[in-house]
């Protein structure tokens, strides 16, 4: 969950890596820190305790001189927090630096080893053993000492590496974690992903699984571990080089709420543009005849992922008519899941690279099932690992608490969903042509949604002060208040949790008092009477209600004490559309207690380590 940079070229490779490590400082934050070769060929390290700010702060103070460097953030793993733990680490007698992202499952057994053989270790990290390990082969050939470094390593890794005897060289390397190299004009790059070079080129190599790059000034040589050469074509950012900026909000996080309405036209582009015609999904790579032979659906993910999951699970079986599960992917391999033929999983993520994700994708394929992936990042571990990909086409994600991914997997999963109930045979033509119309409305409807902001500030300014929240949904909205509940508690560090409410009798009804606010999602369908008896149970006892109800319904003011509105649409879409006000009165009761929206404390955006 750490982010690295390197810079080799004419630059100052201070300011080229700490304006790369701004752009990932959303995958940690707990230190930071920079190791230049300076121009009289001596390794400089700056690290520091903290944000990005007090590292940018060292470095005014007293300046490093030298073009080729690399940068870190780290998001504490192995050690905690502190000058000493934190990246680059440095073979004993200075000359050799090295930051890395993931985590080496050996290192114990390594670290005993080195040290019987003279070697000292400062930290408490895991990553001091790679820098050590590189030591001990190095001969002069920076490369092939990691070359046969990584011979010894098990885990996963991405590194950037630099010496001082090597000026104008840097080594790059990955296992499991991302990393890409980007390519200028007299100057490259390596970071651990594309918006963090974005700034200064649109060109990159995505760098696979045991493969390295051995990058200069001039040129970019790409091998395998055993030092094979690779051949690989450029892949170009489709992005523009300020996407990654704020853009006039406050935070990242409220940008990426407003970019909602055309991220879901950016999603439905050459999929969906007419209700009476069928969904065209290219990269899904199933024929009509595997659809229809289906017997089976696994979703697997993590965190706001897997809530999008569980709401594909609901539509897949309301719809499509195929026996669908959700699993948590930290779960799934614990319990030898049965995979039967025709199963097919789907597997989502927002990074593409999130490490649990990545272990239940290749669990699930080594059993058998095809995998298709929902992910937002182009060519990630997770695309490119699985038989197809259905990208969500939602641009760069920085707030660590995910949005407009959210709604986009969702979206996604329904065009999906819609698709196979289409080829199967499912649904009626009417159902399909009036789905269709939904989701194509879905954009209008999330601008529509966002006009209405200062209603839910005014909202979230009754209740920010609330100790506790308690989330209700039912059916297809259960997830909606899952994420609702976890957004919350994510960006406020208020306690909220997220139920069933059909289970509330069963227990979480004893937690309900004055200081104790229920968010109760009751849009009209197949559930609507129910969750109103639920809020007038919790009405009995004094507990304050926030409705999340279709416009015009005229029952639910009655019953709940504020209203958030949306508009109509078929049940079947509404997770798409209640997650926007719930976004958004988490976002503004977070800053109205002064929280670090962007980076909350102990989270980072993209989980690379199990």
């Amino acid at each position: 969950m750490c982010g690295i940079v390197g810079y080799i070229g004419e630059r100052q490779a201070t300011e080229v890596c700490l304006a790369g490590l701004k752009r990932l400082e959303y995958r940690g934050y707990d230190s930071a820190g920079i190791a230049v070769v300076q121009d009289d060929g001596t390794l400089e390290v700056t690290k520091v305790v903290g944000k990005l700010a007090n590292l940018a702060q060292a470095l005014e103070e007293q300046p490093v001189d030298g073009t080729l460097g690399v940068g870190h953030t780290r998001w504490a793993t192995h050690g905690k927090p502190s000058k000493i733990n934190s990246h680059p680490h440095t073979s004993n007698d200075g000359r050799i630096a090295l930051v890395h992202n993931g985590i080496i499952e050996n290192y114990a057994e390594l670290r005993d080893q080195l040290t019987e053989e003279g070697f000292e270790f400062v930290s408490e990290t895991d990553t001091e053993v790679i820098v050590h390990l590189v030591d001990k082969y190095y001969d002069g050939d920076l490369a092939e000492a990691f070359r046969m470094a990584a011979r010894d390593l098990e885990g996963a890794f991405a590194v950037g590496i630099v010496c001082a005897d090597n000026p104008d060289q840097m080594v790059a390397a990955r296992r499991f974690s991302p990393l890409v190299v980007g390519i200028g004009e007299g100057e490259n790059f390596i970071a651990s992903d594309m918006g963090a070079v974005r700034e200064w080129t649109d060109q990159v190599y995505v760098i696979d699984d045991d493969e390295m790059a051995v990058i200069t000034r001039d040129s970019i040589e790409l091998t395998d571990l055993e030092g094979n050469p690779v051949e690989r074509e450029p892949y170009t950012i489709p992005w523009p080089a300020d996407a990654a900026q704020k853009g006039g909000h406050k935070h990242f996080m409220h940008k990426e709420i407003h970019e909602q309405p055309r991220a879901m036209r950016e999603c439905l582009l050459g999929r969906l543009s007419d209700p009476e015609k069928s969904i065209n999904l290219e990269g899904l790579n199933m024929s009509e005849q595997e659809i229809q032979s289906l017997r089976k659906v696994v979703f697997t993910a993590c965190g706001t992922a897997y809530h999008a999951g569980l709401v594909g699970r609901f539509l897949m079986e309301k719809l499509a008519r195929i026996p669908s599960e959700a699993d948590l992917a930290a779960e799934l391999r614990a319990r030898d899941p049965v995979v039967l033929d025709g199963t097919l999983a789907i597997v989502v993520s927002q990074s593409g690279e999130t490490a649990d994700t990545l272990v239940a994708l290749r669990e699930l394929k080594e059993k058998g099932a095809k995998v298709v992936s929902v992910v937002n990042v182009v060519d990630s571990s997770i695309a490119r690992e699985s038989d197809g990909v259905v990208y969500i086409q939602a641009g760069p994600e920085i707030g660590v608490a995910s949005t407009k991914a959210y709604t986009l997997q969702i979206l996604t999963i329904a065009l999906i969903v819609a698709h196979f109930a289409d080829v199967r045979g499912a649904a009626s033509e009417h159902e399909l042509i009036e789905l269709r119309r939904a989701m194509l409305k879905l954009p209008e409807q999330a601008q529509e949604l966002l006009e209405r902001e200062e209603d839910v500030k005014r909202v979230a300014e009754k209740y920010y002060e609330s100790p506790n929240a308690l989330y209700l949904g039912r059916g297809v909205n259960l997830p909606s208040a899952m994420e609702g509940a976890l957004k919350l508690k994510e960006i406020s560090y208020i306690h909220a949790e997220g139920y069933s409410a059909g289970e509330m009798k069963h227990g979480p009804i004893a937690l309900v008092e004055p200081n104790l606010f229920t968010v109760a999602i009751a849009v009209k369908g197949d559930v609507y009477d129910k969750m109103i008896g639920n809020i007038q149970e919790i009405k009995a006892r004094s507990g304050p209600v926030i409705g999340v109800a279709f416009d015009g319904d005229t029952e639910i003011p009655r019953q709940a004490d504020d209203v958030l509105w949306v508009p109509e649409c078929p049940e079947l879409v509404s997770p798409v559309t209640t997650a926007i006000p719930l976004q958004l009165l988490s976002y503004h009761i977070a800053d109205m207690l002064g929280r670090e929206i962007d980076q909350p404390r102990n989270l980072a955006k993209t989980v690379t380590v199990e």
